[in-house]
């Protein structure tokens, strides 16, 4: 076996043993198979450096480096593998004694789109299938594209504007209700999966003004998918007790992430002691709070959502109560943005 292959070797193995944190897409943590210190592994451009005497010295691609290549691809694969496909619906059976005998029986006409009617020979029932949209009297993509507009930054009013090119008259509280309805059903949707977030944490938070009086929102997001896990409004920053978002995070999951990075808030060190430090160090999150604004430590994803919430409180000029859709709203939308 050749010195390369020993190491590809070496690196599989340690890629196997999940001896290594992934940090952030570009920044892992690969622990040494022969002392008790950890390796650096950054992504420079388009190729990958280590801090290893191995890597330094003999200018080769080190075992380490090898193990994080190795655990990009497993990881790929199994994202692959658990991709979620969205089917179009199929209408093959009575919606009331689920007969297979069912035909095509003309079509439906609403006021702004049609849906296809079926009968049923064995109970001579007809019925229609609109899924998600029963008795909306309304075309669903102009529903769905309301609702992709107003989270895209655009006030209830521009939205009910735009509607107007798609033959679409409604008002602007028409538009809230729509929001209000959907981001309630898909809530309660949510709440019945897990959802498969990565080993990489960010939490940050974001001052509001809700009637008047500033509030914080506290924000724990999946670095790899942009999920936003969980979220609290909170009536001060510093001193605030941020394990009860920590909580609803491992609750939410069902798990607890290798990394979790934050700024330098007392409140994240508090929070993070209690709910994720452990003294086994296999079972340890690894916390980064010296976050900088540029490389691999930056927590530019999770600004980009607190920017786009402080849009939305401009375009609305303040958020108006505290159960507000919007904030459920962005669990949703964000990842897709």
């Amino acid at each position: 076996m050749t010195p390369q292959n020993s190491r590809q070797e070496k690196g599989k193995e340690i890629a196997l043993k999940s001896d290594l944190i992934r940090v952030s897409d570009y920044h892992y943590h690969v622990h040494s198979q022969t002392t008790k210190r950890d390796y650096d592994v950054t992504k420079v451009g388009t190729n990958w450096i280590c801090n290893c005497p191995d890597h330094i010295f003999r200018h080769v691609c080190c075992k380490h480096i090898h193990a994080v290549e190795f655990s990009q691809k497993l990881r790929e694969e199994v994202r692959e593998k658990n991709k979620i496909i969205i089917q179009s619906v199929t209408i093959n059976s009575c919606l009331f004694c689920k007969s297979k005998q069912i035909k095509k029986y003309g079509i439906r006409h609403n006021k702004n789109y049609d849906i296809q009617r079926f009968t049923c020979s064995d109970c001579h029932r007809t019925f229609s299938v609109n899924i998600g949209f029963e008795k909306m009297k309304h075309n669903p993509k102009g529903i769905t594209t309301a609702m992709q507009l107003y989270f895209s930054g655009e006030s209830l009013r521009n939205v009910s504007k735009s509607l107007q090119l798609l033959g679409m008259n409604v008002t602007h509280q028409t538009v809230y209700n729509w929001i209000k309805k959907y981001t309630e059903l898909m809530g309660k949707y949510l709440e019945k999966i897990t959802p498969q977030v990565g080993d990489a944490w960010r939490a940050d938070e974001i001052f509001v003004k809700i009637r008047g009086d500033l509030k914080y929102v506290f924000a724990l997001m999946d670095d790899e998918t942009r999920y936003l896990i969980a979220h609290e409004v909170a009536d001060r920053k510093e001193g605030h007790d941020a394990s009860r978002l920590f909580q609803k995070g491992k609750q939410v999951t069902g798990i607890k992430p290798k990394v979790l990075i934050t700024d330098g808030l007392q409140s994240y060190k508090e929070a993070y002691q209690k709910e994720f430090w452990s003294v086994k160090r296999s079972d340890r999150t690894l916390h980064i709070r010296h976050i900088r604004l540029q490389g691999d430590m930056n927590n530019n994803k999770m600004e980009r959502l607190n920017g786009e919430i402080r849009d939305r409180e401009k375009t609305m000029r303040g958020i108006k109560k505290m159960d507000t859709p919007l904030l459920k709203g962005y669990e949703i939308f964000e990842p897709w943005a």
